[in-house]
C-alpha cells in the first residue's frame, strides 16, 4: 500500500475464497469494508462480521446490485461463481475498480472481442480498472515467473508443476461426481480440458507477450492414473484400478516443442500406475530451462487436517493485497505484467 490512504471495499460473494477475503478485509489495517453482496437468502440481512466469524462490524449483507452500484467505494473484490459481464460493467462504469479471482481478464488480447470492448468502455466511463489474479493462475503463472525469467537471456522451456493432494478433502460430490476420481479411467471430458486451458493459456499468454516469447499454438492434454490398490480417503474409497490421480498439461508450443507449460497434478493417492509422474506433496515446482537454469520448489507446511482451511488464503490474500495497486492503476483491463508488483501491508 502506498502512503496512508485508506480504501473502501465491497466484498462480492462469500463462497470458500470470498469468505476468507471478507474476513481479511475486515481485519486489514488500510481497508474499510463498506458493502457486501451475497447470493443466498439466508445470508441477506446479516452482519458481515457475523458471516466472517468476527464481531459485528455494521455492514449488512445484501443481494441488491442497485444499492451497491450506488454506494461510494474504491474497489470491489469480485469472487462470485461465474462472471456476469452486465454486473461488472455496471460496477466499473460507476467508478469502482475491480479485483477478481475470475480468470477472464488475464490476457486481454485473448478475450472475446465484444466482451473486451464492453469492459473497456465501462472502465473509460468510470475511470476504473479491473484485474484478474489469484494463486493459480496468477501468482505462480505470472508474478513468480516474471522475476525468474529476469535471470535469463535464452529460454528453452518454463514448466510449472502444481501438485494438489485432495485425499484429506471430505467432499464426495466434488471428488467423485465432478472430478471423476474413483471411476474407471476413460477419456477426459473436453469441457474440463477447455476450462483449464482457458484459464492457464490466458495467464501464460500474458507472460509470453511481456517477455517476447513467440507461441505458435496452445495445446491441452489430460491424463489419468489408476490406483494400484484400494485407497481410503476422507471422502470415501478409491478402488484399485480406478482413477486416483489426474494430470492436465497446458502447453504453449513453438516449432513443435513446448516453451511455456503448466501441469496440474491433482491426486488422491501417489500409489498409481504412472510412476514417471513423480507426484510429491502439495505445492508448486517451477523449472526454467535455458542459458540460466533455475528451479524453485514451493511446499505448504500445513497438517492435513488444516489443509482445507489453509488453501482459500492462497487465492484470496493476493486479491486483497492487490486492491491498492489496482485502485492506483490507469483505467482499463490491467495485468500483472503492466502493474507495479503487489506488496502486502501486513
Amino acid at each position: 500500500m502506498t502512503g496512508k490512504r485508506r480504501y473502501r471495499v465491497i466484498q462480492w460473494a462469500t463462497g470458500n475464497v470470498g469468505s476468507r477475503a471478507l474476513r481479511t478485509v475486515i481485519e486489514h489495517p488500510a481497508l474499510d469494508l463498506v458493502g457486501l453482496w451475497v447470493s443466498s437468502d439466508d445470508k441477506r440481512g446479516k452482519d458481515a462480521g457475523d458471516l466472517a466469524g468476527l464481531a459485528p462490524c455494521g455492514v449488512i449483507a445484501t443481494g441488491s446490485i442497485d444499492d451497491l452500484v450506488a454506494m461510494e467505494a474504491d474497489c470491489v473484490l469480485y469472487m462470485r461463481q461465474g462472471t456476469d459481464i452486465d454486473e461488472l460493467c455496471r460496477l466499473l462504469a460507476s467508478g469502482k475498480n475491480v479485483v477478481t479471482t475470475r480468470g477472464d481478464f488475464h490476457h486481454p488480447p485473448s478475450m472475446d472481442a465484444a466482451m473486451r470492448d464492453r469492459i473497456e468502455a465501462a472502465c473509460r466511463t468510470g475511470n476504473s480498472s479491473i484485474y484478474s489474479t489469484g494463486s493459480s493462475p496468477g501468482f505462480v503463472t505470472e508474478a513468480l515467473p516474471i522475476p525468474l525469467l529476469s535471470l535469463s537471456r535464452r529460454l528453452d522451456c518454463l514448466t510449472i508443476d502444481e501438485y494438489g493432494d485432495v485425499s484429506s478433502r471430505n467432499s464426495p460430490d466434488l471428488l467423485f461426481n465432478i472430478m471423476g476420481f474413483g471411476r474407471a479411467p476413460s477419456a477426459f471430458d473436453p469441457r474440463q480440458l477447455d476450462h483449464v486451458k482457458s484459464d492457464f493459456a490466458g495467464s501464460l499468454a500474458q507472460l509470453a507477450d511481456a517477455a517476447g516469447i513467440v507461441i505458435d499454438s496452445w495445446d491441452v492434454v489430460g491424463e489419468m492414473g489408476a490406483a494400484t490398490r484400494d485407497i481410503v480417503i476422507a471422502a470415501g474409497i478409491i478402488p484399485a484400478g480406478t482413477v486416483a490421480a489426474q494430470r492436465i498439461t497446458v502447453s504453449g508450443m513453438r516449432n513443435g516443442k513446448p516453451v511455456l507449460r503448466f501441469r496440474a497434478n491433482w491426486y488422491c493417492s501417489r500409489e498409481i500406475d504412472q510412476p514417471d509422474w513423480r507426484l510429491r506433496e502439495s505445492g508448486w515446482r517451477v523449472r526454467v530451462e535455458g542459458d540460466t537454469p533455475v528451479e524453485v520448489d514451493i511446499r505448504f507446511p500445513v497438517a492435513p487436517e488444516d489443509y482445507a482451511a489453509f488453501t482459500p488464503g492462497l487465492t484470496a490474500h493476493r486479491a486483497v493485497n492487490a486492491v491498492a495497486a489496482v485502485c492506483d492503476a490507469p483505467p482499463g483491463i490491467r495485468t500483472t505484467a503492466d502493474m507495479p508488483q503487489v506488496i502486502a501491508q501486513l
